[in-house]
């Protein structure tokens, strides 16, 4: 049985995720640790692109404990096809050089040119019409930078991030040493 992670939002609003590892294994393994560290909880959404995505963070949280990056999983795992990225699926972010950390996002959109880049790891079982209410919310610029950053004008807060491995035990992620991307600083 796939792990089940259950976001909470500040108004009550819950996302319920099956993780898939079959797929994404040392990401699922990621967001499982970050999860269980509390890293998630109590985060307020950092950007939403309205058509594009709504994407937690790009700033590792704000803690010292999620600024690790990742290999690509078709780096650690090539046998494995990668899943396509579209509404309903939760994917993890990434940076040049196609290393990712533990943000993720939600698209709002098919983004074909995602596919082994920015790893889908799980689909939405329910939850789907927040992840819809978030991408309409005011927003305000961000600028400078490098790419498209808009705020929640009100911060719209996750509350906390559960995830029941149904028993399965998963290993730390693997992670890579390299330099960490600037907005995390």
């Amino acid at each position: 049985m796939d792990p089940i992670a259950v976001m909470t939002m500040e108004n009550g609003a819950e996302i319920v995720i099956e993780l898939l590892p079959a797929h994404a294994p040392n990401t699922v393994a990621s967001f499982i640790h970050l999860a269980k560290l509390g890293v998630f909880d109590v985060h307020a959404i950092e950007r939403i692109v309205p058509g594009k995505w709504v994407d937690a963070s790009y700033r590792a949280f704000h803690r010292e404990e999620a600024k690790y990056l990742i290999p690509r999983e078709s780096e650690l795992h090539p046998e494995i096809e990668p899943l396509d990225s579209h509404p309903g699926c939760i994917c993890m972010g990434g940076y040049k050089a196609g290393l990712a950390g533990g943000e993720f996002f939600f698209p709002l959109k098919d983004c074909p040119e995602h596919k082994g880049v920015y790893p889908v790891f799980g689909k939405i079982l329910s939850g789907m019409d927040e992840i819809l209410r978030l991408e309409k919310v005011e927003t305000v610029p961000v600028e400078g930078l490098g790419m498209e950053v808009n705020c929640p004008k009100e911060p719209q807060i996750i509350k906390r991030v559960t995830v029941d491995t149904f028993g399965e035990e998963y290993p730390m992620p693997v992670t890579v040493d390299a330099p960490r991307p600037k907005n995390w600083e």
